[in-house]
């Protein structure tokens, strides 16, 4: 049997992907070193579940969301199995910090590989994925690729020297939003608000403030200034953020995850 795509490691980041590529087509099946977990996440959306080489023997597209770390035993593994298929699958990697070169080493063979870095959301359509391809894709397998993706949200080409830094920003951006909008939500509650509604409130103020952003265009400082009336409590909830270095700290935050992810290949 031939699947559109396989999933190899159903994590939290394999399982964000195929909760988005799964919107798009059923036709997959799903491994992982814990059988338990693919079959069970295989069972909610619907989906086929089988073991590592039963993916890359029949799989199109196989996506591979095993750890970086893990990936060079991983592959190693299924190698055989690979070389063996008469249709070349292409390979699709969301492991930070290795390069399509290395995807292609450890595979041992020249296979289309499509690289991404994807972020959580694309679990419910809201995600970034950004995604480099080898030049032996094809158009058209870009283009199927992009099709299978179209439900995880916005997906943007990008240079592979750039992967790390933009892997930094919007891979891991979520963490940094997360950890704001509960900082936001404790305030309020500080200030006598349920938690419940101080959250809801963060989460659909974070949501209005980006779309403006990408709707209107707007540099994000102008959009700032636009909120803070003169002598009102907004600028003075600004200059007490810069007052605490948070701009600095975030920018750190993108700079130390950038560092990290480019070690990760190393």
């Amino acid at each position: 049997m031939q699947y559109t795509f396989g999933l190899i490691g159903s994590g939290n980041m394999g399982g964000a992907i195929v909760r988005a590529v799964s919107r798009t087509t059923k036709d997959g099946i799903l491994a992982d070193h814990f059988p338990q977990r693919a079959q069970e996440l295989a069972q909610e959306l619907d989906l086929a579940a089988g073991d590592n080489e039963t993916a890359a023997r029949e799989s199109r597209y196989l996506f591979l969301g095993v750890k970086p770390h893990l990936m060079g035993d991983m592959l190693s593994a299924i190698a055989p199995v690979l070389a063996g298929r008469q249709e070349v699958p292409v390979l699709v990697s969301m492991a930070a910090g290795l390069t399509i070169a290395q995807i292609q080493d450890m595979a041992g063979r020249d296979y289309p590989v499509i690289r991404i870095m994807p972020n959580t959301p694309v679990a419910v359509g809201q995600g970034v994925v950004l995604y480099h391809t080898s030049p032996n894709v094809t158009q058209k397998q870009t283009q199927d690729f992009l099709h299978l993706m179209s439900q995880a949200g916005q997906l943007f080409p990008i240079d592979e020297s750039l992967m790390d830094v933009g892997a930094a920003v919007s891979g891991c951006g979520p963490a940094y939003v997360y950890l704001m909008l509960d900082a936001m939500a404790d305030g309020g509650v500080a200030c006598g608000l349920p938690r419940a509604d101080a959250v809801k409130y963060a989460a659909q103020t974070i949501i209005g403030a980006a779309q403006m952003v990408l709707t209107t265009g707007k540099h994000p400082d102008q959009l700032k200034n636009e909120v803070c009336s003169p002598g009102g409590s907004t600028i003075q909830g600004v200059r007490t953020l810069e007052q605490r270095g948070v701009r600095a700290a975030m920018m750190d935050a993108v700079i130390a995850a950038c560092e990290k992810n480019a070690a990760l290949g190393k």
